[in-house]
Formats: structure tokens, sequence, C-alpha cells
């Protein structure tokens, strides 16, 4: 890892041994992961133990509602911010107020 760092130009940084407030992000997300799933959830076998996981991190990522993001899930804010930017809400918008063509885009000129 190291000489992988080193052949990139990436200075490599470590935690003091015992300080987890040093990464908070990552204990935050621990905690989640311990209290939400690992407490909560008996596994049989490492392939349900696997689709579990794999379906309480893909609603993490996606459907979880989070405070950082204005409380909106991660793939709304994602959207509002593609739509924001490259100005297509506005000829979305502009497109169906008092249009009778249900194509989304911007105005085809009449």
């Amino acid at each position: 890892m190291l000489g992988w760092a080193q052949g990139v130009g990436l200075e490599w940084h470590y935690f003091d041994p015992g300080k987890p407030q040093r990464n908070a992000f990552i204990e935050s997300f621990n905690g989640r992961l311990r209290d939400e799933f690992l407490n909560e959830t008996l596994f049989t076998t490492l392939v349900q133990a696997r689709a579990e996981l794999e379906e309480w991190r893909r609603d993490y990522n996606t459907e979880r509602p989070n405070s950082a993001l204005s409380n909106l899930t991660p793939i709304a804010y994602a959207s509002q911010r593609f739509w924001s930017a490259t100005g297509r809400g506005a000829a979305l918008n502009r497109g169906l107020r008092g249009s009778s063509c249900c194509s989304i885009g911007p105005e085809r000129s009449k």
C-alpha cells in the first residue's frame, strides 16, 4: 500500500492508536453499521450475510435521508445538483407549464 501511494504521489498519514476522534466519519459509520445491522441480524451462512449487507449498503448509500444533504437522500441530492447545474430543471418546468406536449426537455418552437 505504501509503495502504491508513493508511486501515485499520495502522502500517507497514520492516525494515532487510540484516537478514533481523528477520523470521526468512519467511527460514525462503524457505529451505525454495528447498531443498525450487525447487532440486529443473525446470519446462518456467509451467502446470507453478504446479501443482507449489500441490501443495507444500498439503502444506506441511496435511500436514507442524510442531514448533511439537507435531509435528502443521496439520489435526490445528486439529482437536484445535476438539474440545477445543467439548467435543465428550468427548461423542464417551462416545458411542462401550459404545454400540451408530453415530451420532457427544452421547449420546442411552434
